[in-house]
């Protein structure tokens, strides 16, 4: 199992064991997919009891962003989950830091306006260090917005240190199984505790499940969802494989919530 393996510039991240959650990266429209979201509120309304997962975040995409008007059915659905002190992020598209910053901010307004999110979720988050200052710029920005904002960068695979210093969370690998089951992680990340880093992963068999637990605790990820869906769009992106409720739902977030033995 090469994530055990040690090579230049990667290193196990930090100590031990560490506490795990559940981040939903988007799921479909309420309409469309009213099992996953009666599922979500569910877990989160379980979270802390025996075999409960604990969830710690949500994305909403109403379309590809907050949409252009407030949608009657996301807005319901939105609120049952903040009433259970999950927090809520609006889905924000960067397009690999090409994305107008006006754009940016103007969405995650209507983000704030309408749904009352809790921060934000920056997908197609650069890695590369020349574009640093942009995505630094925009954080700094949605800081402003309000009080306690909780930003997640999308990159999908390690970026640079210094995003580290904008986001309060990083996911640092979004991808296959058969990807991450060899996967390594950067060794700056050992500077930083669990909860600074979030794994995606699609197309995990149920009967991997332990093992990919193992792997995201190894890596020293502190959030993380698993599913046996698969993914036709590229990697690192909000699509179809996180739309739907895994096939292995209910033995994902138990084990999370009985925890994984090293």
């Amino acid at each position: 199992m090469s994530y055990l393996t040690t090579p230049t510039g990667l290193t196990r991240a930090p100590t031990g064991p560490a506490p795990l959650g559940v981040g939903v990266p988007g799921f479909a429209h309420p309409l469309l997919a009213p099992t996953e979201w009666a599922e979500l509120l569910r877990c989160c309304r379980g979270a802390g009891t025996r075999g409960v997962a604990p969830v710690h975040w949500a994305v909403l995409d109403v379309a590809n962003g907050p949409g252009a008007r407030p949608d009657p059915h996301c807005l319901p659905a939105v609120a049952r989950l903040r009433e259970t002190g999950v927090q809520v992020l609006g889905h924000l598209d960067t397009g690999r830091g090409a994305r107008p910053f006006g754009e940016l901010i103007s969405d995650a307004h209507r983000f704030l306006e309408w749904y009352r999110v809790d921060g934000f979720w920056l997908d197609r988050c650069p890695t590369d260090r020349t574009l640093l200052p942009a995505i630094r710029k925009a954080a700094t920005c949605l800081r402003a917005l309000r009080e306690d904002v909780y930003l997640v960068f999308a990159h999908g695979s390690h970026p640079c240190p210094g995003y580290a210093e904008s986001a309060d969370q990083l996911v640092t690998f979004a991808g296959a199984w058969s990807d991450y089951r060899f996967s390594q992680v950067a060794e700056w990340t050992a500077d930083y505790p669990p909860e600074r880093f979030c794994h995606l992963v699609h197309g995990v068999p149920r009967t991997h499940l332990d093992e990919a637990l193992r792997i995201a605790r190894w890596q020293g990820a502190g959030t993380v969802y698993l599913t046996d869906r698969r993914s036709a769009v590229p990697t690192g992106t909000v699509g179809d494989a996180w739309e739907s409720l895994p096939g292995h739902w209910d033995a994902f977030v138990s084990r999370i919530g009985t925890g994984v033995s090293e």
